[in-house]
């Protein structure tokens, strides 16, 4: 027998992961640990929560007349209480992809795929918080705010029907978790000092506008423009923000290095 006669069989290759199983890959990666995804932002949502009926209470306790509960209710319509949540997002986002990017590279997922991964990750928890809010919005709606006139998931920021609650409060999460993936991708490229500079620009930047609006004598026209949108249409514009947010993030991290 030569080796012109042996026929070894072909191995075939292992068929490569389909995209849907790589995204969900970092999905679960950035899931591995909720603690600081859902325990802790919950847990603090929690805390906010009974000191807003332990206040409540007293203002109850101390009134004692009968329509006390409608007068907490009106006042209470305007907290934002609930605002917490939505700014701890960004945080969520900033950590997450900083404790992951290195060892999800080091795992051989490219950098489109973890991004993918991350932003399908945020869209999800953007969703859950987003039903956890209605749920607990018509809770509240049901129970005259708990019993006692409490108005933290029925703020009047987040308008009146369940429906525009529901887009409102999803549109701010999605909002957050992407300008995180933007503070992320800084962090990780250039660190603390990146993410510094950033500060200080958005915070120029933010001067500047208040500035211009100021000596163009613009804030009539600027709050008539909000009243005139209203909750659910600036909620629906700050998708073009989120989207523009959203390709920075992968602009930026694309050629980010991992670091030990």
């Amino acid at each position: 027998m030569t080796a012109d006669t042996l026929h070894l069989p072909a191995t075939p290759l292992p068929a490569a992961p389909s995209l849907g199983r790589r995204l969900g890959n970092v999905v679960r990666l950035h899931l591995a640990n909720p603690a600081t995804i859902v325990v802790i932002p919950l847990s603090v949502l929690a805390v906010v929560f009974v000191v807003m009926m332990a206040i409540a209470g007293m203002i109850l306790i101390n009134a004692g007349d009968s329509t006390t509960v409608e007068k907490v209710s009106t006042g209470f319509q305007y907290s934002g209480a609930g605002f917490y949540i939505f700014v701890y997002m960004l945080v969520v986002a900033i950590q997450a992809m900083n404790a992951t990017f290195t060892y999800a590279l080091g795992l051989g997922v490219t950098r489109r795929d973890y991004y993918l991964g991350s932003a399908l990750t945020f869209v999800l928890l953007s969703l859950a918080f987003t039903v956890f809010f209605a749920v607990m919005g018509a809770i509240e709606d049901a129970t005259n705010g708990w019993g006692l006139g409490v108005r933290m998931f029925t703020s009047v920021y987040y308008g009146d029907a369940v429906a525009t609650r529901f887009v409102v409060v999803l549109c701010a999460f999605l909002f957050f978790f992407f300008a995180g993936t933007v503070f992320a991708a800084v962090f990780v490229r250039w660190k603390a000092m990146g993410l510094t500079l950033l500060f200080l620009v958005l915070a120029l930047l933010g001067v500047g506008a208040a500035f211009l609006v100021t000596i163009t004598r613009s804030w009539d026209a600027f709050w008539g423009w909000v009243n005139t949108t209203g909750y659910v249409g600036i909620a629906l514009w700050s998708l073009l923000l989120t989207a523009v947010m959203g390709v920075a993030g992968w602009a930026l991290l694309r050629r980010a290095t991992p670091r030990g």
